[in-house]
């Protein structure tokens, strides 16, 4: 039971912490907001109303006994009550309302209602609290006659309840507009850190990040300003070594290529050439996957400029750019974006006679389709091509020629941007890349 009513909170309560906190900060004082106006108004309200209404009810009917008995000293009657109590009178023979002037749900008039039905009876009274701002229209029927009473409302309700109310409810407002700003000004240092940490994991420096907030929220965005420099640091360090392995690698092999060229045995060179080629191709493989974090600045990029670039820079006529795509807008490292988009435009080149590009808009995404008419991956497969060094032996490899890198770079990349990527049966009967990236 309490694991329901756990989940039950968990699913009720708002996501973001600033919200969380309002309602811990807001809520208590809500609350006591409303006991206290229920204790008032059960209390001291109610009992307050009931013994004003009661009073004036007595007071009318005073004036109608008063009235049958001596119905020629009506002018002074009314002209005492008026400069007295501050309440016309009146006196007619029209036909008694039937339509009820009451509010069912008005406190004023389920009190007025109770005292009015006590002194005279049932069908005996008509009034109406709400017909004039500062009084309550009252008609009493006497015999042939209707007395008409139009009465201040003080006389009615006690107007303390409003001043109460009000010196009750501001300060409560003033305390939530406080908690506010407060909460504001304690989540938004949260709220930079994480940004901070997006950008960082999307790839991006924070060099412009500084630390603010409370103690604890210092230390932790001093802790994660420390850990972003020591990964850049080894990045970099990382960088500067597979750039001085790959010199070092190539110098051999490009010597190697050049002794093949001076051999006489045609046959053998050329089969050590393709071997040589092929170890280069590996060595490029190899490097690349390791500087898929390569420090490369973030850009705004237009995906589908991006994808129109790719495809004149492949120069097929197999490949098919849908003119009606989206034109989406988002924040990216463009060299590496292009380089994963011409990885897989690259394998549906090599196994489907045609590739159709499209650009979707999602949800706060941006989704890129790639289709070919290909062979296709079996579909138990699709997680396994992820994986760094592994190649397909059967219908279709994606690393043809290569150590089985070309979609773990793929998706290296992809992850790196906040992205993620997914293969399923085309349109075609090829293979289907769907691509997706926030903007």
């Amino acid at each position: 039971m309490f694991s329901g009513l756990n989940n039950f909170i968990k699913y009720i309560l708002p996501k973001r912490l600033f919200y969380r906190a309002l309602i811990i900060v807001a809520a208590p004082t809500i609350i006591l907001q409303l006991i206290i106006t229920i204790v008032f108004y059960d209390s001291i309200w109610i009992k307050s109303n009931k013994h004003i209404t009661r009073s004036l009810v007595n007071q009318l009917k005073t004036i109608e006994e008063v009235y049958q008995n001596d119905k020629t000293n009506l002018d002074f009657f009314t002209d005492s009550y008026k400069n007295n109590f501050n309440f016309e009178i009146g006196i007619n023979q029209e036909i008694f309302p039937n339509d009820s002037g009451e509010r069912r749900f008005s406190p004023m008039d389920r009190s007025l209602r109770r005292e009015l039905k006590s002194a005279f009876g049932n069908n005996n009274y008509w009034f109406n609290t709400f017909k004039f701002k500062n009084a309550v229209e009252i008609k009493i029927r006497s015999r042939n006659d209707v007395i008409e009473f139009l009465v201040p409302k003080e006389m009615v309700s006690a107007s303390s309840v409003r001043l109460f109310l009000l010196w009750t409810t501001l300060p409560s407002i003033v305390l939530i507009i406080i908690a506010l700003i407060f909460l504001k000004n304690q989540t938004k240092p949260l709220v930079k850190l994480a940004k901070a940490a997006e950008r960082f994991g999307k790839g991006d420096y924070v060099n412009d990040f500084r630390a603010s907030g409370s103690q604890e929220i210092r230390k932790a965005a001093f802790e994660f300003d420390r850990m972003a420099k020591r990964i850049n640091r080894h990045l970099n360090q990382r960088a500067e070594m597979l750039s001085g392995i790959s010199h070092d690698l190539r110098t051999p092999l490009t010597r190697l290529k050049l002794q093949l060229a001076m051999l006489d045995q045609k046959d053998v060179s050329e089969k050590m050439s393709k071997d040589i080629d092929e170890m280069e191709k590996m060595l490029n493989d190899y490097l690349q996957f390791a500087k898929t974090q390569a420090q490369e600045n973030t850009t705004t990029i237009n995906l589908y400029n991006l994808l129109r670039s790719i495809k004149k820079d492949f120069d097929s006529d197999k490949i098919f750019l849908n003119d009606n795509s989206t034109a989406i807008e988002l924040k990216g490292r463009p060299t590496a974006l292009k380089r994963s988009f011409e990885n897989i435009i690259q394998n549906s080149l090599t196994y489907g006679n045609t590739v159709h590009l499209d650009i979707q808009k999602g949800n706060k995404r941006a989704l890129v389709i790639i289709e070919d008419d290909g062979p296709g991956i079996p579909e138990e497969q699709y997680k396994n091509v992820f994986k760094p060094f592994f190649r397909l032996d059967k219908s279709r490899s994606l690393n043809q020629s290569g150590v089985g890198l070309g979609l773990a770079i793929v998706e290296d990349i992809i992850n790196s941007h906040g992205g993620n990527i997914q293969l399923s049966k085309s349109r075609y009967n090829g293979l289907q890349v769907k691509v997706s990236l926030p903007f």
